[in-house]
């Protein structure tokens, strides 16, 4: 008997540094570059104000751009079912009809995934990765919070 269960991870075969990718979507042919999302990867796109960032049951995939745009269309499609609120249901078709467009290429966007183990990509001439070398985060003193640097 099968219950279903799966556990889903990618692992590059090197030792990786925490890195950001990223690759502007101008034209068609960029749909077809692969991407590969770690477990850890928070994929954002800044144009569109979208950020998914990874939950605890949050799996790894690898797959194409036109799927990560697929992706995020999809789920807020599936958000727009959920609300009656006319501002955010004009919002989500905005941003559905952008991500549509960008598919076409009449609009560029910006594709970007942050991952603090160094195990996403994205597998393309055009793309660009930077080392992530300083992580903001906050520390609880005995009198306040302060953020710092570290």
């Amino acid at each position: 008997m099968d219950c279903g269960y799966r556990f889903v991870d990618t692992q590059l075969l090197k030792n990786a540094e925490p890195s950001r990718w990223e690759l502007l979507i101008s034209s068609p042919d960029d749909l077809n570059i692969r991407v590969v999302r770690s477990m850890n990867g928070i994929i954002s796109i800044p144009e569109l104000g979208v950020q998914v960032d990874p939950g605890p049951a949050c799996e790894g995939f690898v797959s194409n751009v036109e799927g990560v745009l697929n992706r995020i269309d999809a789920v807020i499609a599936s958000v727009s079912r959920w609300t009656e609120d006319p501002q955010e249901l004009e919002n989500a078709g905005h941003l559905r009809k952008w991500i549509e467009q960008v598919k076409e290429g009449k609009r560029s966007v910006t594709l970007r995934i942050d991952d603090p183990t160094g195990n996403s990509a994205i597998l393309g001439d055009k793309a660009r990765i930077y080392p992530i070398t300083a992580v903001e985060c906050e520390s609880i003193t005995d009198d306040s919070a302060e953020k710092k640097i570290s």
